[in-house]
This record gives structure tokens, C-alpha cells and sequence, in this order.
């Protein structure tokens, strides 16, 4: 727990200041790459250097693009948007997409374009369960775009310093792109991709996942790694993006009930007490 409270408690409840804290500590957590590294015992950044084939980035882009563009309809579509909200049956996708990684890992870039499709639909489909259990509505477009948004969460590093936040950053720069967006989809349909908004959205969204499967393929060339670990690979990346997407909505949640400032003002605050009360951040924990 926090000993010191934010002065902004007086306007939350604590076991809602409980749960923005635990929020930010998901949300702040080593990013998948710091987390990658620790897997393999080697920097990310040498794997991306020295171990990834000729072209496999605009291999894996291509995929990434395709994978996208019917993955989060696809996943929300066999979830019931009438049903009460229950717990995200988290562990079922997790064995699912272990199940994918284990099949597509043995096959280098060739079995990553067969696997990325099922294993982003299955990431998205949790991540829009977990959704559902923090009170969203799955046929509200700002809903369906806000599970595009923890595809773009990674963590923050460990030379982040001072109250702003990696994760209120990370919000910022998709802001203006998410609210266009929404207006659109809102108007016409998810499935109708071609106006400048969701091609704009789309294009930041598959760039900074395409960084995260970047890694993920980095990590399965070593050799010892890519024959045995490709189920291993999927869960980390399965609880990953499922740790980022309870914070997330945990946090739209306190959003809709106290008002996105007063939220902002007490998650910053946590920061800053626990930089006083000497707590290292979640991110440099790792």
C-alpha cells in the first residue's frame, strides 16, 4: 500500500485509490522487451541487430497490417454484448494462444504470418472480455478502439522520471487520432477502414505492435529458444497485453465515475509518493 495518500483522495474513494494504484502498477510494469530479455539473457536490441532474417521487418509489418484490420472484429463478435459483465476468462486464452505459439514457433517468419492472425484475435478477444468486466460495452466504438490502444502499451522504461506518466503519454499521442476515429466508426462501421481517421489510427497502432512482434521474432532466433518456446513467447505476451488492459479499463472506469482530471491528478500523485517514500518504480523492478 501507499503510506503517504495523494491530495487528491478527498475526491476518490480509498478502495478506488486501491485500484488506481494497482492500475498503475500494471500499467507501469518492465515493458515486453525488458521482459523479453530477461527470457533469452540477451539485450532485445542485439537480437533485432544480429539475429532477425533479411526483411523480416517488412515481413512482419505486412502481417501485423493484415492481422489488424479483422482481428478485433472477428474477437468481439463471439462475445455476447448483452451478457451481465463476469470475470475475463483469462486463463483460456492464455492456453489458446500458448496452443498457437507452439504451433507456429517451429516455422520461423513463415509460420508467423500463419500464426499472427489467430494469436492477435485471441490477445484482442481478451483484451475485450476484460473490457466487458470493467463495465464497457463492447458495441460502443470508443470501447472497441480503446482495446487497439493496449496493443500499443509496452511498459515504461527505467529512466522515465517525474509525475507524467508513460502510460498518460502513451494516451496522449493517440488522443486526437482515437476521437476521429471514433466519430467515424461510430458513423459508418468498424469494418469501414478506408477513411484517413482509422487509416491514420490503424497505421500507429500496427507500427508499435509490429515493434512487440519485432521482438517476439527476435527472441524465437536463438536457436535454443525459437524450437522450444514459441507456447512460452505467446503467454508472456498474452499476460502482457492482459496486465495492460485491466489498468487500462480500470482506469476508464474511475474515468466515467470521478472525471478524467481528477483521475489523471491522483495516478500522478502516486508516482510522486512513491518516489518519496523511497518505492522504486514498477518499472525498474524487473
Amino acid at each position: 500500500m501507499h503510506a503517504l495518500i495523494p491530495a487528491t483522495a478527498g475526491a476518490m474513494s480509498p478502495q478506488d485509490l486501491a485500484t488506481l494504484a494497482e492500475a498503475r502498477e500494471q500499467l507501469e510494469s518492465p515493458g515486453i522487451a525488458a521482459q523479453l530479455a530477461n527470457l533469452v539473457g540477451a539485450p532485445v536490441e542485439y537480437l533485432l541487430a544480429y539475429k532477425l532474417p533479411r526483411g523480416a521487418t517488412r515481413v512482419i509489418n505486412t502481417a501485423v497490417r493484415m492481422a489488424l484490420r479483422q482481428s478485433l472484429r472477428v474477437a468481439t463478435a463471439t462475445l455476447r454484448n448483452g451478457q451481465q459483465p463476469g470475470p475475463a476468462r483469462e486463463r483460456m486464452h492464455t492456453v489458446a494462444v500458448a496452443a498457437t505459439g507452439a504451433a507456429g514457433g517451429a516455422f520461423g517468419l513463415v509460420g508467423l504470418v500463419a500464426e499472427l492472425p489467430l494469436t492477435t484475435t485471441l490477445i484482442l478477444r481478451s483484451v475485450a472480455e476484460i473490457a466487458r468486466s470493467e463495465g464497457e460495452r463492447l458495441d460502443d466504438p470508443e470501447t472497441m478502439l480503446a482495446c487497439y490502444e493496449v496493443l500499443t502499451m509496452g511498459g515504461s522504461s527505467a529512466t522515465d522520471d517525474g509525475a507524467e506518466s508513460g502510460y498518460f503519454a502513451a494516451r496522449a499521442v493517440l488522443a486526437q487520432q482515437v476521437v476521429a476515429a471514433t466519430e467515424y466508426v461510430a458513423a459508418h462501421g468498424l469494418m469501414s477502414s478506408g477513411a484517413p481517421a482509422m487509416v491514420q489510427l490503424m497505421s500507429t497502432v500496427a507500427s508499435r505492435f509490429s515493434i512487440r512482434i519485432s521482438h517476439k521474432v527476435a527472441a524465437q532466433s536463438v536457436p535454443v529458444i525459437g524450437a522450444a518456446t514459441g507456447a512460452t513467447l505467446n503467454t508472456l505476451f498474452m499476460r502482457h497485453f492482459q496486465r495492460a488492459a485491466h489498468g487500462h479499463f480500470s482506469v476508464r472506469r474511475l474515468e466515467r465515475k470521478y472525471g478524467p482530471e481528477t483521475v489523471r491528478k491522483a495516478y500522478e500523485q502516486l508516482a510522486v509518493a512513491d518516489r518519496r517514500n523511497g518505492r522504486r518504480s514498477p518499472a525498474s523492478t524487473a
